[in-house]
């Protein structure tokens, strides 16, 4: 596992109340900004409230709202060196303006919405391979809330209702930005009850850990590796990698999944846990994994 210089930042949602994928639904009238606490904590990793944060909001369906929402939130915390770049298509992400800005910046947040609106405009992209390398090789911020969150990892969920998850087929995995390998994000975690669709994707899946995020709840992501639980909710973590009877290869589509030693943490704000040794951290402290469990002599 290569470790990156970079951090991200994944966070379940809540700002974005624009588009529900499950029911085709638009609430324009919706929107509300997860807490201004994990907004501090990415301003915190970016270095201070003058470092450049720039918002890409094509995921979703209402750009414009969702942008003014997160200037008027960053405002809140005294930043005003924001910008939020309206990309909507492959033809406006190769644009020079837009490739100068994320070579300038300091961080990046992807907005919620549509996760298959990332990839199928960004995959590919010089724009994208900048994000990338400066992710790798630069102290550089990537935070992404809901789609953006989901679309961080190398396997992607792109569709699945959640009262049909435990059926085989009914969880659509693609791939994603691929910013960090071994894992698969899921948002809006609890209060959508995804458990079903994420633990069906890691039984497919079972060399990736599943981390389900709770709403106004996100992971902060260090070296590719270490994880760190931040805001007031949940993180659950799905660990496949002991898994033991799994009838998913074996069963016609439509059928419900069967599967034997699944692992699950939960995860609380400080919690950590560590992606490559698939090892749960009970608290992380300045910057340290401590695991409180091991006897201090």
């Amino acid at each position: 596992m290569a470790y990156f210089k970079g951090k991200l930042i994944a966070i379940g949602g809540a700002e974005d109340k624009g588009t529900d994928l499950e029911t085709g639904e638009i609430f324009r009238n919706n929107l509300n900004f997860f807490e201004l606490g994990i907004l501090k904590r990415i301003i915190q990793e970016t270095g201070g409230i003058e470092k450049r944060v720039e918002v890409v909001t094509t995921a979703s369906t209402i750009p414009r709202e969702v942008g003014e929402n997160y200037l008027s939130a960053f405002g809140k915390i005294g930043c005003s060196n924001i910008g939020v770049m309206n990309i909507r298509n492959r033809e406006d992400a190769m644009k020079e303006e837009y490739i100068e800005r994320i070579q300038q910046c300091d961080a990046v947040m992807f907005s919620g919405g549509n996760q298959m609106r990332l990839t199928s405009t960004f995959g590919g992209t010089d724009f994208l391979e900048i994000i990338k390398r400066r992710y790798q090789e630069e102290a550089f911020v990537i935070a992404g809330t809901s789609a953006g969150a989901m679309a961080m990892s190398n396997t992607m969920i792109y569709e699945g209702n959640a009262t049909k998850a435990h059926l085989k087929g009914e969880v659509k995995i693609t791939t994603g930005l691929a910013f960090m390998d071994n894992v698969i994000f899921d948002s809006h975690f609890e209060k959508r009850g995804r458990f079903g669709r994420l633990a069906q994707a890691v039984a497919t899946n079972p060399s990736c850990i599943g981390v389900g995020l709770g709403e106004d709840t996100g992971m902060l992501i260090t070296e590719g590796n270490k994880m760190e639980a931040i805001g007031s909710g949940l993180v659950i973590i799905i660990d496949g990698h002991e898994l033991r009877h799994c009838n998913i290869a074996d069963i016609p589509e439509g059928n419900p999944i069967s599967v034997e030693n699944l692992k699950v943490h939960f995860c609380e704000k400080g919690n950590g846990y560590l992606v490559k040794e698939r090892k749960f951290i009970v608290e992380v402290v300045e910057n340290a994994l401590v695991n409180k469990s091991v006897a201090v002599e």
